[in-house]
C-alpha cells in the first residue's frame, strides 16, 4: 500500500469496481477500499445481470471498455434475450449468473490489475479542506491521503437489516456497517436521506417440485453482452428458470399478518423500490390481482439454492415458511434464507454535477446506490463513468457527459441530477424517449468512439469494431448492387415461404426487399449463395426496418422539446387528462409544475406521461375555466 493514492474508491461493489478499474486502466494510482476482499463483485440480490433497459446499459459498459460485461458472459448460467418479438427499442439481454463464479472473477481481476491496490477496511470518515476532498479516515485511525475519492457505498452507508420488528445494524447479511460516514458528508453540508430495499428468502433447489411450475428456457443462437466475447456456455448446458404463481392462500396469509411486516408496523422509516416492491407492498397496492408471478433463479452451480424473484418480504420467519409453502411446487421446501428489508443512507442525487462530481464538494465523486438508484447495471454505469471523469479531471480534461439521445447511462445520470429521487430509482425503457436510437444492437456503433477517445478501449478492439463497420458496409452494398428477379424459383419459393403471393415479374434490390415484413438480409444473402455474418445481418434489418420509425421518434422528441415553455400553472386539472401513468399522475399533483419545462423534471413523470400531456395542451385540456 502506498502513502497517497491519486484516487480512493470506498466499496467493492459493483459500482466501485468499475470506477477503480477505469482509473487504474488509464494509469492512476487508485486504491480500492473494500470492507471485505472476499465480497468484492458480491451479488446480494438477485443472481442476475441485465434485463429491460438494463442490459442495453451493459452493453453501453462494454463499448466504453468496462469489466461486468466479460465476466457476465465469463460466469453466465443461461442466456436470453427479452422481448425478442417486439421492436428492437425494447429488446434486451438478461444472463443468470452463477453468483460465486461471478464474484470470483471479480476479484482475480481487482487483485492482479496494474495500478490499483485493494485494501480491507472501513472508512468512517471523508477529509476535506476548503470543501476539496484531501482523503479519507478509516475505522482504526488512519489517514490516507487523496487527491479524489470516489464514494460507491451501496447499502452499507448506516445499513439496518429488518424481519419484522426484529431489527439489526448491518449491511447485506448483516456485514459490517457504519453510521459515521454519511455523517461525517451531513458535517460538511450534503443532504442524505434514507432508503429501503430488501431480498426474497432462499429455496432448497433439491425441495421444490418443478413439475408444478412452467418452465423458462434460455434462448438459443450466440448472445453475448461484451463484443470481445467469444465463446458462452453452450445451449445445452445452459440452466433454465422456472415461473411460478402466488395463489388466494398465500395473498390471505400475507394481509393477514400485515401489521408484522417491517414496512406496515412503522420499523421501516426509509422509501422502498416502487418497481421491484415486497409482496406485501403488491398486494396492498394490486387487491384487484388474482395471483402475482415469481420467477425461480439458480443461484449458483455450486449452490443448492434457488432464488425466489418477486417474493422479497420483511415478514416474520414463521409467517414466511407459511407463505412459501402455499405457492406451487414449494408445498415441501425448505428455506435457506429468510427474506429481510434493509435501509441505509443514500445522498441526494441533485447535489452532483452530469459528471458524477459533488456540485460542493471539489473532487468528490459519487456512484451507484449511494446516489439513489437500484440494480447493479445502473451502478456499474455509474462506477465507468466516475472512473473516467475523475481520471479526466486529474489529466485536466473536460468531463465525459452522455445525452438523453446518445446512451441509457445518460438518461439515468441525467434523471438523477435534474430530477433527483425520492424513492430507490430502476432504470426503465420508458424512461428514455429516445429509446429507438438506444438500442442493444448499435451500442457499440453510439459509443466506442468515446470509449477509445477516452484510453479504455484498445487499438486492437478499436480496430475489429471498424472492420465490423466495413463488412456492414459491404453488406448493405451487396443488397443495394443485387436485383432479385420476383419470378425466379428461388426468390419466389422464399416470399412464398414468409406468406407473399405472386409478385409478378418485376425485379427488386435487396435493400429494398429487406424493407418488407420477414424479408431478412440473411435469407437473400442465401439465395445468391453468399456468407454473411448473421449478426449484421440482423443489425442491417433493424437499421433498415425501423428506419421511418426512428426519424418519426426523432421528429416527436423535437416537437415535445417546444413545448418545455408551455405554461401548465397551479389550478391545471390532470383528472381532465387520459392515459396519464399512475406514477406521472401522482407527482404531477403532488408538485404543480409551472411549466412543461418543470413537469420533465419530475421524477416519476416519464416521455409517454409528456407526450399525453402536450396534446391535451394544444387541445386545451386541464386548464380550469
Amino acid at each position: 500500500m502506498k502513502d497517497k493514492y491519486e484516487v480512493i474508491v470506498i466499496g467493492g461493489g459493483h459500482a466501485g469496481i468499475e470506477a477503480a478499474l477505469a482509473c487504474a486502466r488509464l494509469k492512476h494510482e487508485t486504491l480500492l477500499l473494500t470492507l471485505s476482499i472476499d465480497n468484492i463483485g458480491k451479488m446480494p440480490c438477485n443472481p442476475s445481470v441485465g434485463g429491460p433497459a438494463k442490459g442495453i446499459v451493459v452493453r453501453e459498459i462494454d463499448a466504453l471498455g468496462g469489466q461486468m460485461p466479460i465476466t457476465a458472459d465469463r460466469t453466465a448460467l443461461q442466456f436470453k434475450m427479452l422481448n425478442s418479438a417486439k421492436g428492437p427499442g425494447v429488446r434486451a439481454l438478461r444472463v443468470q449468473s452463477d453468483k460465486l463464479e461471478y464474484k470470483k472473477m471479480m476479484q482475480e481481476v481487482c487483485l492482479h490489475q496494474p495500478h490499483l491496490d485493494v485494501l480491507a477496511g472501513m472508512a468512517v470518515r471523508l477529509n476535506t479542506e476548503n470543501d476539496r476532498v484531501t482523503g479519507v479516515t478509516l475505522k482504526d485511525g488512519s489517514v490516507i491521503p487523496a487527491q479524489i475519492v470516489i464514494m460507491t457505498t451501496g447499502t452499507y452507508m448506516a445499513g439496518v437489516n429488518m424481519i419484522s420488528a426484529e431489527v439489526k445494524p448491518g449491511g447485506p447479511d448483516l456485514e459490517e456497517t457504519t453510521a459515521d460516514l454519511s455523517q461525517s458528508l451531513r458535517d460538511i453540508g450534503l443532504k442524505t436521506f434514507r432508503l429501503k430495499t430488501g431480498t426474497p428468502p432462499r429455496v432448497l433447489t433439491a425441495s421444490i417440485d418443478f413439475s408444478k411450475t412452467a418452465i423458462e428456457p434460455p434462448t438459443r443462437g450466440f448472445l453475448a453482452f461484451s463484443e470481445t466475447t467469444e465463446a458462452i456456455r453452450p445451449y445445452e448446458k445452459q440452466v433454465p428458470c422456472y415461473m411460478t404463481y402466488t395463489t388466494p392462500e398465500t395473498h390471505e396469509i400475507i394481509l393477514s399478518n400485515l401489521t408484522k411486516s417491517s414496512m406496515y408496523s412503522g420499523v421501516v422509516k426509509g422509501v422502498g423500490p416502487r418497481y421491484c416492491p415486497s409482496i406485501e407492498d403488491k398486494l396492498v397496492r394490486f387487491r384487484d390481482k388474482p395471483r402475482h408471478l415469481l420467477f425461480l433463479e439458480p443461484e449458483s452451480l455450486s449452490l443448492d439454492t434457488t432464488y425466489v424473484q418477486g417474493f422479497s418480504t420483511s415478514l416474520p420467519r414463521d409467517v414466511q415458511e407459511r407463505m412459501t409453502h402455499s405457492l406451487p411446487g414449494f408445498e415441501n421446501c425448505v428455506i435457506k434464507k429468510y427474506a429481510y428489508a434493509i435501509e441505509y443512507d443514500a445522498v441526494d442525487p441533485i447535489q452532483m454535477m452530469p459528471s458524477l462530481e459533488n456540485k460542493y464538494i471539489e473532487n468528490l465523486f459519487t456512484a451507484g446506490q449511494i446516489n439513489g438508484t437500484s440494480g447493479y447495471e445502473e451502478a456499474a454505469g455509474q462506477g465507468i463513468l466516475a472512473g473516467i471523469n475523475a481520471s479526466r479531471k486529474l489529466e485536466g480534461r473536460e468531463p465525459l457527459v452522455f445525452k438523453r439521445d446518445e446512451a441509457y447511462i445518460g438518461v439515468l445520470i441525467d434523471d438523477l441530477t435534474t430530477k433527483g429521487t425520492l424513492e430507490p430509482y430502476r432504470l426503465l425503457t420508458s424512461r428514455a424517449e429516445f429509446r429507438l436510437l438506444l438500442r442493444h444492437d448499435n451500442a457499440e456503433q453510439r459509443l466506442i468512439e468515446k470509449g477509445y477517445e477516452t484510453g479504455l478501449v484498445s487499438q486492437q478492439r478499436y480496430d475489429a469494431y471498424l472492420e465490423k463497420e466495413a463488412r456492414l458496409k459491404q453488406l448493405q452494398e451487396k443488397l443495394r448492387s443485387t436485383v432479385y428477379s420476383l419470378d425466379a424459383p428461388d426468390v419466389r419459393e422464399y416470399l412464398s415461404s414468409l406468406g407473399y403471393g405472386d409478385q409478378g415479374h418485376i425485379g427488386e434490390n435487396g435493400l429494398d426487399l429487406v424493407k418488407r415484413p420477414g424479408v431478412t438480409s440473411l435469407g437473400l444473402m442465401n439465395l445468391i449463395h453468399e456468407e454473411a455474418d448473421s449478426r449484421l445481418c440482423e443489425k442491417n434489418d433493424i437499421e433498415i426496418k425501423y428506419k421511418g420509425y426512428i426519424d418519426k421518434a426523432l421528429k416527436e422528441a423535437k416537437k415535445l422539446s417546444s413545448m418545455e415553455e408551455v405554461k401548465l400553472g397551479t389550478d391545471f386539472d390532470y383528472d381532465q387528462i387520459d392515459n396519464l401513468s399512475i406514477e406521472g399522475r401522482q407527482k404531477l399533483v403532488k408538485y404543480k409544475p409551472a411549466t412543461m419545462g418543470q413537469a420533465s423534471r419530475i421524477s416519476g413523470v416519464n416521455p409517454a406521461d409528456l407526450s399525453v400531456l402536450a396534446i391535451a395542451v394544444r387541445q386545451g385540456k386541464g386548464y380550469r375555466k
